[in-house]
């Protein structure tokens, strides 16, 4: 039972969708093209705060920062279009 107990652990506790990740899901990923993927689909202002929060607090990795910050810029520029 072992490690097969703590998979099925594991998966059971995954978000079901991209919407759903934390920031630690999100910016944890093991290269930084899962990380531009991560954040790519972020439509969420509070979600992108939080990432940027959480990125801050942990590895201040520049490049990580600028994607967070280019995502933000794409979404206040829809909400700008939108409204």
């Amino acid at each position: 039972m072992g490690t097969h107990g703590v998979f099925r652990r594991d998966t059971a506790e995954q978000p079901r969708n991209s919407s759903e990740l934390s920031p630690a899901q999100r910016l944890e990923a093991p290269s930084t093209r899962f990380i531009d993927a991560s954040i790519a689909p972020i439509n969420d202002m509070d979600a992108l705060r939080a990432c940027i929060a959480y990125e801050n607090q942990h590895q201040q990795r520049i490049p990580i920062l600028r994607q967070l910050e280019k995502r933000t810029n794409e979404l206040r520029s829809q909400d700008e279009d939108d409204g």
